[in-house]
C-alpha cells in the first residue's frame, strides 16, 4: 500500500482545523501531519514536516497565505499548496494562484471533494475554475514567455499540452511512453524557456497559445 498523503493544515480558526482534521483522520490514503494558525507558523512547520500538500488559508493575521505561498517558493519547498477559502472574490483567489498554489477550494467544500482534491494536487494536477482561469488568461496577456513558442521542442510542446490538461508528471510519462525523470526534465526545460514559475502559469500559458489539447 502506497504511504498515506502527508497534509499540514494551516488555518487561524480552531474550529476549521480541527473539522478538517475530524474529516480527514477517517481517510485510509491521507495523514494530517500538522496545524499551523498563521502564515509564518505554516511556513516553519512545511519546512519542519515535509507534507506532500498544505491546505492554507487565504486571510490570517500576521503573514497570510499568499505571503506564506511566495516564501515557501522562496524555499524552494515542493509541498503542493490547496488554498481553502472563504472568499469567493477573484481578487483574492488570483494572488494566491499567482504566487503558486495548485489550485483553491471553498471552506463549504463537500467532504469527499475535499479529500479528492487533496489526492488531485498530490498527483500533481492544478484546481481551477473556469472563471478564474479566464481572468488570469486576461491578466497575463502581457506576462512572461508571451512570443516564445517557437524555443520549444515538439516533444516539449506534447508535454506542455498535457500539462494544460491537468496530467501529472506520471500520467504524461505514461501517455508518451516516457519515464517520469525524463518527463521532469522537459517540464523544467519548458519553465526555463518560457520563464515561468510553475506548472499552473505553464498551464495558463499553454491554452493562451493553443497549445492545450
Amino acid at each position: 500500500m502506497a504511504d498515506p498523503i502527508k497534509v499540514l493544515l494551516v488555518d487561524d480558526h480552531q474550529v476549521v482545523r480541527r473539522g478538517l482534521r475530524t474529516f480527514l483522520e477517517v481517510q485510509d490514503d491521507i495523514e494530517v501531519v500538522g496545524e499551523a494558525a498563521d502564515g509564518a507558523e505554516g511556513v516553519a512547520r512545511a519546512e519542519e514536516l515535509k507534507p506532500d500538500v498544505v491546505l492554507m488559508d487565504v486571510k490570517m493575521p500576521g503573514m497570510d497565505g499568499v505571503e506564506a505561498l511566495r516564501k515557501l517558493r522562496e524555499l524552494n519547498n515542493p509541498a503542493r499548496v490547496l488554498i481553502v477559502t472563504s472568499f469567493t472574490e477573484q481578487r483574492t483567489v488570483i494572488p494566491a494562484l499567482r504566487a503558486g498554489a495548485a489550485g483553491y477550494v471553498y471552506k463549504d467544500v463537500d467532504p469527499d471533494a475535499l479529500a479528492g482534491a487533496i489526492r488531485s494536487v498530490h498527483a500533481g494536477h492544478i484546481l481551477l475554475q473556469p472563471e478564474v482561469a479566464g481572468a488570469l488568461l486576461s491578466q497575463e496577456d502581457n506576462g512572461p514567455g508571451q512570443g516564445r513558442a517557437g524555443s520549444l521542442t515538439e516533444r516539449e510542446r506534447e508535454v506542455l499540452g498535457l500539462i494544460a490538461d491537468g496530467r501529472s508528471n506520471r500520467e504524461i510519462a505514461r501517455a508518451l511512453v516516457l519515464s517520469e525523470k525524463t518527463v521532469k526534465t522537459h517540464v523544467s526545460n519548458i519553465l526555463m524557456k518560457l520563464d515561468l514559475a510553475d506548472r499552473t502559469q505553464a498551464a495558463l500559458w499553454a491554452v493562451r497559445h493553443g497549445v492545450a489539447g
